[in-house]
């Protein structure tokens, strides 16, 4: 199975002791906070929450595949929060695992300055353990059903001298370049002690220059004690960064909130969860001050006051009741109402206002029915706590047919929902096929008009708009600007007008999809004393918009999906020509020890059913993983379908 939702946990954790090891924190018992999110590129919503709140992460790849697309997309993820990591080689104890390759694609695919500091002993059916590169030593595992918790700190075998040597070395000459204590010592010509070295690893990972890779086999127990360690030696903990920046919510000022139990509390909301024990649970992690029961906190987002009634800490699948938590903690509050994922809870004497999460835009949607009429209550209140829970999860009303539709980052996230709303929900429904989150833009700019006029006796309507458009920056979506001059439309209505402009643009001209990256400018316009008002020039405006969209070359885009087939090598050939029927282009082909990577580019649109057909084509021997890259035209031979598959 897979993780399809982040799991929270917390855990105490003492440093192995070892006479002639070194270790920053010997002898103190370091409380570490958990949280294990999902790989898979259709749970992204809880990687990107879960970033938004730690200090530090453990990026885990697989021994055998090395980084893989949703690698990447998690790896920029942590980049955006500037979350210092530990990378861990996982799984060396399958067949065709590899360390340095996994090491090297880091380098390559992710840019990482990525440095073994743990070194796999062995692999496959041999891992033996590994080699502490700082502490020269080799740590080596019995082999027995113990799972990896006996294990001796030994000296490096002789065979592996040289590389142990080799790679304290590279350590050696990274701080060098990386870190000024270490940079100043060797100008100096004085020796580097591995206490020395391990705090500027320290420093550097700390400051996001620095990668540190372990390697192991989290199934088998092997490596994860030295893991857990080099978590508290190199990872920092919640006094080690930056203070959390916020607004005040009264006058949009810069705001911090300071590490210290001492500080007014401040904390931010990263999820929320329906809880069948406890009911509506709200995740949150301390940036400052501390929380008992009994508090009350402000939400600047929506103003109110909430008291904390109860309070508790996370422990997988257990809950237990706590009286505070403090600064660096992360808990969950139970019974809270009115609050979303990203909203700050903070003292009201001192309100701020952190910036919270961001999330993508469905690239799926499917319509969605109840069974029978006793479903149709149930599964409204089942979507409502479904899209609480999930920012990536959207529910709206198609204005044309009136069915539900249910939106998200996948088929699978899609098929998750579905079966959430029959397990935990007891709602039977009926879905459609699902369809493509399909969009919108032109290709040059263009003039438009629009022009509202009703007068037949009274009162009537008039608005008058004339706006020029062009195409805008990827990514940057509809930006509107206000040119007119002279008061030929006068600044009351100006609002109204770019109300309709952004209207207008969630329904364009092609296929009625949703147009992006276009740049809107208001010109001109005109208007009547007595008949003008903010809706005819927010008609005006939509029928400006629409003018100018035929007018620019408008085209139609469909998601295209990074796609990676990992495959043995017998198999190449058919997956390959499987992707090209699916209108894929192949971008690289690499060989893995005993395995082959394909990486595409294919339409989202030609990937339903895929995960049926590459088993179908390998025998079941053969995997793919994909994440969303950019959105491109559709080709002309393919337009007509789609536009009839829209009626």
């Amino acid at each position: 199975g897979i993780t399809i939702t982040s799991a929270a946990t917390t855990c105490s954790w003492n440093q192995i002791k070892q006479d002639d090891i070194v270790k920053l924190f010997d002898g103190i018992k370091m409380r570490v906070n958990i949280i294990d999110t999902p790989g898979h590129v259709d749970f992204t919503a809880e990687v990107e929450r879960s970033l938004r709140v730690l200090d530090g992460a453990i990026a885990v790849f697989c021994g055998v595949a090395g980084v893989q697309p949703q690698s990447e997309t998690v790896w920029r993820q942590a980049n955006k929060y500037n979350v210092p990591r530990i990378a861990f080689v996982n799984k060396m104890d399958r067949t065709g695992a590899n360390f340095s390759n996994a090491v090297n694609d880091m380098r390559t695919k992710l840019g990482a300055n990525a440095w073994p500091i743990l070194i796999p002993i062995g692999a496959e059916d041999n891992l033996q353990g590994q080699i502490d590169v700082v502490n020269q030593k080799a740590v080596i595992y019995a082999d027995d059903a113990s799972m990896g918790s006996n294990y001796t700190i030994t000296e490096i075998p002789a065979e592996l001298k040289d590389l142990a040597e080799s790679a304290y070395e590279d350590l050696v000459t990274q701080m060098t370049d990386l870190d000024e204590e270490v940079g100043t010592l060797f100008l100096e010509e004085k020796p580097v002690t591995r206490e020395i070295l391990k705090r500027a690893i320290r420093r550097q990972t700390t400051a996001n220059k620095f990668v540190p890779v372990a390697g192991g086999s989290a199934f088998k127990n092997k490596g994860v004690q030295y893991l857990l360690d080099a978590v508290v030696d190199y990872l920092p903990s919640p006094v080690d960064i930056p203070p959390a920046k916020g607004m005040d919510p009264d006058n949009g000022k810069d705001k911090f909130a300071v590490t210290s139990d001492n500080e007014p509390f401040c904390s931010l909301a990263f999820k929320l969860w329906s809880d069948p024990f406890v009911g509506k649970l709200v995740f949150f992690r301390v940036y400052s001050g501390k929380l008992s029961k009994g508090d009350t906190v402000l939400n600047p987002r929506t103003g109110k006051r909430e008291r904390i009634s109860r309070l508790i800490q996370i422990q997988a699948d257990k809950r237990e009741d706590i009286d505070t938590c403090y600064s660096g903690d992360i808990a969950a509050i139970v019974g809270i109402k009115n609050i979303t994922t990203g909203d700050t809870l903070c003292t009201e004497d001192e309100p701020i206002a952190l910036e919270p999460p961001s999330f993508p835009d469905p690239v799926i949607s499917m319509s969605i029915e109840p069974k029978t009429k006793a479903d149709q209550e149930k599964m409204g209140n089942a979507l409502q706590r479904l899209s609480e829970e999930d920012p990536t999860f959207r529910v709206f009303t198609d204005e044309e047919t009136g069915q539900t539709i249910i939106a998200g980052m996948g088929e699978l996230h899609l098929e998750i929902i579905r079966d959430r709303m029959l397990r935990e929900f007891k709602v039977e429904a009926n879905s459609g096929k699902p369809q493509i989150a399909y969009k919108e833009t032109i290709l040059t700019s263009a003039d438009g008009e629009g022009k509202l006029v009703k007068q037949s006796g009274g009162r009537g309507q008039y608005g008058h708009v004339v706006i020029k458009i062009a195409p805008n920056e990827k990514g940057k979506g509809v930006t509107i600007e206000n040119k007119t001059v002279g008061g030929s439309i006068p600044k009351d209505f100006i609002p109204a007008v770019i109300k309709g402009l952004n209207e207008a643009a969630l329904n364009g001209v092609v296929g009625g999809y949703p147009v992006i990256d276009i740049h809107v400018e208001i010109v001109d316009g005109s208007y009547h004393d007595v008949d003008s008002n903010e809706m005819a020039f927010k008609m005006a405006a939509i029928f400006a918009l629409k003018d100018g969209l035929k007018n620019a070359k408008p085209i139609l885009l469909e998601p295209i999906m990074k796609v990676e087939a990992v495959t043995p090598e017998e198999y190449q050939g058919d997956i390959m020509g499987d992707l090209n029927r699916r209108r894929g282009k192949i971008m690289s082909i690499e060989t893995k020890t005993i395995v082959t990577s394909v990486n595409a580019e294919v339409p989202l649109s030609e990937m339903f059913g895929y995960a049926t057909s590459i088993r179908s084509l390998s025998k079941g021997r053969a995997s793919y993983s994909m994440e969303p890259s950019h959105f491109e035209q559709v080709p002309a031979q393919v337009l007509a379908a789609v536009l009839d598959q829209k009626k």
